[in-house]
């Protein structure tokens, strides 16, 4: 059993979830991931590694609330324990100087580009931060991505921000604005890192993304992470979860990510009927 240090809630429906596990933080590397059963009657879910504390013992993640899993993330507390917290897992993101990169994230993948960002600055990279909100209410961490960005920008659908438009259009103004973009990193839902890699591959901008398909035991022997790159079928647990974004097949990742839509829903509803009658 591995103990809760902290649940809280940052913003409407994405919670962070902080737990005590020394050993698998002193082998968190950016990028990664973890296996996280929230009772002994749950599924086994993967959450990317938003952050670690080795002095502390702690490993940190932040997920948005989806089905009946993250639903019962959302309802942990401080002491609470859960059965299963396995990691890291994963190949760590790859973290070189490559000279000016731009870190994508929206929503989960906010907190999901942290540690990658901050790897990539201390590596010497000049960083240029992105992240994508429907509002500014939804905006959490910008002091922490501030502190390891060079250029910080935030697009977003109200009027609080400078910037309206959808990601694609803004991560092409800033590549256009910051001249000489050697790579972008994109991490978020499944369309933002589409529409991101679609954004750069006219531009010849490699672009990485951290794909998210749905995911069993996290060791590659349950093959059901599979997705298609460069026309060959990879793991996202063992071989990613980063691939080159202009690489994928999405139309195919689109469609299975679907394939549990309806089983999802008729869970949630048991288990809602069930937890507040």
């Amino acid at each position: 059993m591995v103990k809760i240090l902290r649940r809280e809630r940052l913003v409407p429906n994405i919670h962070l979830l902080e737990v005590e596990a020394p050993e698998v933080a002193r082998k968190c590397r950016p990028g990664q991931f973890v296996i996280i059963m929230p009772d002994e009657r749950g599924e086994r879910i993967p959450l990317t590694i938003a952050d670690w504390d080795v002095k502390k013992g702690s490993v940190t993640s932040v997920f948005m609330i989806v089905g009946t899993s993250t639903h019962k993330l959302s309802l942990l507390n401080a002491g609470d324990e859960v059965p299963v917290f396995v990691g890291p897992l994963g190949k760590p993101s790859e973290i070189e100087k490559y000279g000016t990169v731009v870190c994508a994230g929206g929503c989960f993948g906010i907190a999901a580009i942290y540690p990658i960002a901050r790897a990539l600055k201390e590596a010497g990279n000049k960083v240029v931060t992105l992240l994508d909100v429907k509002a500014n209410y939804l905006l959490y961490w910008e002091d922490k991505l501030k502190a390891v960005s060079d250029e910080f920008y935030v697009s977003a659908r109200d009027s609080f921000f400078d910037c309206k438009d959808y990601i694609p259009k803004t991560l092409k103004s800033v590549v256009k604005k910051e001249s000489g973009i050697n790579r972008v990193v994109s991490i978020g839902c499944t369309y933002l890192m589409y529409t991101c890699s679609e954004a750069t591959k006219s531009l010849g901008i490699k672009t990485m993304v951290s794909l998210n398909p749905i995911m069993v035991d996290g060791t590659g022997m349950c093959g059901a992470c599979r997705v298609t790159v460069d026309g060959k079928t990879k793991f996202a647990c063992v071989d990613g979860p980063d691939f080159d974004g202009h690489l994928v097949d999405w139309e195919e990742l689109f469609t299975r990510r679907k394939a549990y839509f309806e089983d999802e829903v008729q869970s949630l509803c048991h288990w809602e009927r069930n937890q507040f009658p």
